[in-house]
């Protein structure tokens, strides 16, 4: 099974901005040493602050046996664009966010994404993507459904 992991608008900038809520740590560094842990797995890393470009990717590989970790960045709270591709496609798709989303501003609390996502796991900063990987290996086990 390939996992993809696409991120949204923002996210190449983790490390930089606001380190009170993303930290101090690159996305990119973070995903490459989660890539080495698991070499036994292909993990596939693509980034775009652009919508259409989102879109176009989910509808890439989301017909593919694989799994989708899905960080949209600002565009969870407003893309109906990126709700409808990943309601498209046939494969399952875990939304992940770095910070508690819910105890961020209130338009933040909204996801137009969540509906159509198999789970979402936020608020575990960077780890959310390991766990999110975690739940695609233990449904891949059986131990999830």
């Amino acid at each position: 099974m390939i996992i993809h992991i696409i991120n949204g608008p923002n996210l190449n900038l983790v490390g930089k901005r606001e380190p009170e809520v993303y930290g101090n740590r690159s996305l990119d560094q973070y995903l490459s040493e989660l890539i080495e842990q698991h070499p036994e797995h292909k993990i596939d890393v693509y980034q775009s602050n652009i919508e259409g470009e989102i879109v176009d990717r989910l509808q890439a590989v989301g017909f593919e046996d694989c799994g989708i970790i899905l960080n949209a960045g600002g565009y969870t709270h407003t893309s109906v664009a990126i709700a409808d591709a990943v309601a498209a496609i046939t494969a399952p798709v875990v939304e992940v966010h770095i910070s508690n989303i819910y105890s961020r501003e209130p338009f933040r609390h909204k996801s137009l994404l969540s509906p159509v996502c198999k789970g979402i796991i936020a608020g575990f900063g960077l780890d959310s993507y390991r766990l999110a990987l975690l739940s695609f290996l233990l449904r891949q086990q059986g131990q999830l459904d």
